[in-house]
C-alpha cells in the first residue's frame, strides 16, 4: 500500500520536541521528506541547542526516512527565508508547511512585561506569518500546497496567558484569510487547536 505522503516535502517548525516532533515523525513515516526546524531553546524561548532537531532527524533516518535539520528562528523574516530555502536546497521542492514553533511566557496581565508580550507574539504570530509568506509564494507558483497552523484552545481564553491567547487566536483569523487568499491556487490553509498539559 502506498504511503500517504510519498514524494512530498514537508517543513515542521518547532519540530524538536512535543507536538512538532510528533508531526515530523508521522509525516516521515508516511513517506514525506521532512525539514526539522527547531531553535532548540527552552520552553520560555531562552537559549538554543542543535540537539533537539538533530535527535528527530536521527530518529527519522534510523527508521528509513529522509530528514534534515534546520536551527533558524521563525521570529525574523530572514529566519523564515532560511528555513524555506533549506528545504528547497535539500529536497528540491516544498509541499507542506506546519507552523508549530512556540514558547510560553505566562504572567497575569497586570504583571506582564513588554518583552513577555512581544516575544510570544513574535514566535507564534509573526513566525506563522513569516514562514507562510515565503512558502505561499512557492505554493502559489506550483498550484499546490498544504499549510497547517497551530492554534490552541488557550485562544479561547486562559488565565495568565494574555500574550499566548492573543497570538493563538490571531493565528485562527490569519488562517481563515490565508485560506481565502490561496484557495484559488490549489493551496489549502487550516488550523488545529490542540490542548496540552505537557510540552
Amino acid at each position: 500500500m502506498a504511503k500517504l505522503l510519498e514524494g512530498r516535502v514537508a517543513i515542521v517548525t518547532g519540530a524538536g520536541r512535543g507536538l512538532g516532533r510528533a508531526h515530523a515523525l508521522l509525516m516521515a513515516s508516511q513517506g514525506a521528506s521532512v525539514l526539522v526546524n527547531d531553535l532548540g531553546g527552552a520552553a520560555d524561548g531562552t537559549g538554543a541547542a542543535r540537539s533537539p532537531a538533530d535527535e528527530v532527524v536521527a530518529a527519522i533516518t534510523k527508521a528509513g526516512g529522509k530528514a534534515v535539520a534546520n536551527y533558524d528562528s521563525v521570529t525574523t523574516a530572514q529566519g523564515a527565508e532560511n528555513i524555506i530555502k533549506a528545504a528547497i536546497d535539500s529536497f528540491g521542492r516544498l509541499d507542506i508547511l506546519v507552523n508549530n514553533a512556540g514558547i510560553l511566557r505566562d504572567r497575569m496581565v497586570f504583571n506582564m512585561t513588554d518583552e513577555e508580550w512581544d516575544l510570544v507574539l513574535k514566535v507564534h504570530l509573526y513566525g506563522t506569518f513569516y514562514c507562510t509568506r515565503v512558502a505561499s509564494r512557492l505554493m502559489r507558483g506550483q498550484r499546490y500546497g498544504r499549510i497547517v497552523n497551530t492554534s490552541s484552545i488557550s485562544g479561547m481564553g486562559n488565565m495568565g496567558q494574555a500574550n499566548y491567547s492573543a497570538a493563538k487566536e490571531g493565528i485562527v483569523g490569519f488562517t481563515r484569510t490565508v485560506a481565502r487568499d490561496l484557495g484559488r491556487y490549489g493551496v489549502t490553509c487550516n488550523a488545529i487547536r490542540p490542548g496540552a498539559a505537557t510540552r
